[in-house]
Parts: C-alpha cells; structure tokens; sequence
C-alpha cells in the first residue's frame, strides 16, 4: 500500500513556534549500512553486554535462548520498521511525528517523556564509560590513587575528572552535527565489534571450549515455566530496546528509501543482536576459567588482565562503544525533543547542550547501582514509552491511512489537517496518562508483591495496547 504525502508547499515554514532548519524535512542520503551501523553502535555498549549476559540466566536451554534471541529482536525490527515509515516518508524527526496524534503542541508530552529517559541514560551511561577511563588510569598511574578517596558529591575527584573528559568528548562529537555523527557510526561500530570478537577468542583460548556454556542458569525448569521464561526473555529485549525504537524516525528521516531502512534494521538487529549475545555468553562463561570468578561486567575483566596492550585496547573500545550507544540511543533524541519546545529559540545544538548540562545535574551515579537496577529501571521506563508506541501508530497506520500533510505539520491554524484546541489532542493525552499509570503502578506493586514480576516485565506491551485501545475509542469524538 503506498504512503500518500503532501510536501512542503513552502520552502521554510514562517513559524518560529513549530520549526526551525532541524527539524524540517531532511536531505535523504542514508542507505542500509549507515542504518545498520547506527543499530551496531546502539547494540555494543557496556549495560547492553551486561544486558545479554542476563538473558542466559533464565534457565532456559542453549536452542531456547536462540528462539528468544531472534524472536525478541525481531519483534525490535518489526516496531522500528513501523516507527520508521512516517519518519522517512515525510523527513522529519519524531517529535514532529507525533505531532500527528498529539497536536502540535501537544507533542511535547511524548517529546518530553522521551527526552527526559534520554537524559537520565545518556548520564548514567557517560558515568559507565568514566569508570573505564578511570581504571585504565590508575593502571598506568598509580598515584592517581590519592584521587579516589576525597568526594564531592558522591564521586571521588577521579572520578569526577574521568566523567568530564568523556563528558566533553561526546559533547564536542555532538556539536559536530549529523554528519559527522554518521561517519563516526559507520566506523566505530564495526570496530567495537571486530575488538569484543577477539576478546572472546581471547577467553576461549585460555579457559578452553569444554569451559564454555550457553546458559548462566542450573535449575530446571517444567513446560509453563520454560513458556513463561521464554515470553519474559522476549519482552526484556523489547523493553531494552523501548527508547532507540520509539524514536528511530530521528535517523529513519536521512534515509534514501524505507527499503534502506528495512535492509539496515534487519542486519542490524536479528543478526547483529544475535551475534552480539552469544559472543558476550562466551566470554562470560569462559570467565571463571580464566579469573578463577564468573564476571558478567566487561568492566570487571579490564581490571583483571595483566597484558597492559589488552587491557589499553579493550579500554578504548569499551569507551568508544559507549559513546557511540549515548549518540545514537540518547543525544540525539534529547536535541530534538528539547529543541521541538520552542524551535524559534531552541536549536538542535542548543537542545544537546540543554541535555548535556542536565545531565549531570542529575548526578547519574547515584542512579547506577547495579545489573538489577538496569532491569527494573528498564521495565520502569518501558511502561512510560509504550503508551506513544500505541497512540502515535494507531493514528498512523489506523485514522490515518499513512496520509501525511507536511505543511500541516507545521501550522496551527484553523483548517489546517492537525489543528486541536489549543495545539492539543485530547483524545491523545486522555488515552496516555492511565496506561502510563497502570504500566508504572504494575511495575513499582511487583517490588512489594513478587507475583507480579513477571506481569511487569510485559510494561510495554500493556501501556502500548492499552493506550492504543483507549486512543482509538476516544478518537471517534475528535477531530482526525
């Protein structure tokens, strides 16, 4: 079925309220491989190796980890691929999207939503890549050692320093603009992935294969368990995956052709994923072999090689993988959902800087503790996400028929194809705010009632269909 669209009739919209040079349709010049570096960047990062090294701790056998694998990254590709039509039909990043559904004020809630979670990632996972260049300092510099113990407000002075420096790397790559962050994609990712392969190799040959497992978990566990263990994996992969996928159409924009896109999404999650956990399963389980301990953080096994050449390229890598995840998961979401407040005075460099800055306000060591607070902040934050997921394709693909009026994206006038009261959509913002609450209030009941952890792994999918149910309903009352 085509995508009917209406382009712009003016050059640049007259409306310092709705539009400014970065979020207007984009030069379309991506193909496959830049979309599949962009997943490859988004995959090979620190929380994402602890991430798959969980996922093999559900009890489940070596052929039932692989169905969750491809099934739950696929279900990703699926999503993405849906998220990326309207974005890469019209060339205009998410927030404008949702414009669509919400009203053109109105899409700052979603917008907001997502950039809040951006910002809170984009800290925690700046925090994660100073740790590494911390360790790989006071190996080559013990006396930094006198830097550890002193704190100002919560973290040591080394640490402090090690943030900055990777908070000013990222910075700086930023305000390079899209361009540049495409080239670095194109190359980092492939290099992150090239490095992780020859560490597993590197383990394998010193544990030996008879060492090596495909699963983390030695209980046994009966058909239903084994079902539900299997659906809960799936769903975490989703959940993990929640932020990058809603607003894919901040890259699926720059592509020539959603068959680009497409091509990109498919080598770049079921493939790309599927290799990725299965190299970090390896490396991890020929851990105890070689350190005498399982150590499930690639940051525990910089510290515990001795080969000072080893451990300076791992360091490098680990660093540059994370850099590259914050670009492409967090920095350029929070620009343009920052900027979309007021596009007049707030551009997407203006926007990142805004992030940046708010970023470490936040102060996100204080939010990292460990591999359990990654899950049960993922399912936390997957809750709030799902409700756009719903609202936005259900107006899309459903009221819609994908017919877009791109003029109107950027007018609030009367007459005009999204104009609402106000510059919002009631029926939007009345079907998001319970099925964020149900979805938040099933997750946070689960930690005083464990019955109910498995329910609230499923968060994105019941805040998705409920706010789409509700959206659907409520939208036969308003103007679509």
């Amino acid at each position: 079925m085509p995508v009917y669209i209406d382009k712009l009739k003016t050059e640049k919209p007259d409306n310092p309220r709705l539009s400014n040079d970065d979020l207007l349709p984009a030069q379309q010049t991506w193909n496959w491989y830049n979309i599949f570096a962009f997943w490859m960047s988004d995959v090979y990062s620190i929380g994402g190796y602890i991430f798959a090294g969980t996922l093999f701790a559900l009890g489940l056998t070596p052929w039932q980890i692989l169905i969750v694998l491809i099934g739950g990254i696929s279900i990703v590709m699926v999503m993405a691929n849906l998220l990326a039509k309207p974005s890469q039909a019209a060339g205009v990043p998410y927030p404008v999207i949702a414009r669509m559904s919400f009203g053109v004020h109105g899409a700052n809630i979603p917008a907001l939503f997502r950039g809040i979670i951006a910002i809170v990632w984009y800290g925690i996972q700046t925090y994660l890549a100073s740790i590494t260049l911390s360790i790989v300092l006071l190996r080559f510099f013990p006396t930094l050692q006198d830097w550890v113990a002193p704190e100002f407000l919560g973290l040591s002075h080394l640490g402090w320093f090690c943030f900055m420096m990777m908070w000013t790397m990222q910075t700086i790559l930023f305000l390079m603009r899209m361009e540049a962050i495409r080239i670095f994609l194109d190359y980092s990712g492939p290099a992150v992935c090239i490095v992780m392969f020859l560490l597993m190799a590197w383990v394998v040959y010193h544990a030996g294969w008879e060492n090596i497992s495909f699963s983390l978990s030695s209980k046994q566990l009966g058909f239903g368990e084994t079902v539900v263990a299997m659906l809960v994996g799936m769903s975490l992969i989703v959940n993990y995956f929640a932020g990058p996928t809603l607003n894919f159409g901040d890259f699926s924009r720059y592509c020539r052709s959603m068959k680009d896109a497409r091509r990109g999404n498919f080598w770049g999650l079921p493939v790309n994923f599927t290799f990725f956990a299965l190299t970090a399963i390896i490396t991890i389980t020929g851990t105890p072999a070689v350190f005498n301990q399982m150590i499930i953080d690639p940051l525990g096994i910089v510290a515990k090689i001795d080969n000072v050449g080893i451990v300076i390229l791992l360091s490098f890598t680990l660093v540059i993988a994370t850099v590259g995840t914050n670009i492409v998961a967090n920095f350029v979401s929070a620009a343009n959902d920052i900027s979309n407040l007021h596009p007049g005075s707030i551009s997407w460099r203006t926007g990142g800087l805004i992030a940046a800055f708010l970023s470490v306000v936040i102060m996100p060591w204080r939010l990292y503790n460990s591999p359990e607070v990654i899950h049960h902040t993922v399912d936390l934050l997957a809750g709030t996400l799902g409700p756009m997921y719903g609202i936005i394709l259900v107006d899309y693909y459903i009221l819609r028929k994908r017919i877009i009026h791109v003029d109107d994206l950027f007018d609030n006038s009367p007459g005009s194809t999204y104009f609402y009261q106000n510059g919002y959509n009631h029926a939007a913002v009345k079907s998001l705010v319970p099925a964020s609450l149900l979805a938040v209030g099933i997750v946070l009941t689960a930690d005083f009632y464990p019955p109910l952890a498995p329910i609230a792994q499923f968060s994105l999918f019941i805040s998705m269909i409920t706010a789409g149910i509700l959206y659907r309903i409520l939208s036969r009352n308003e103007r679509v």
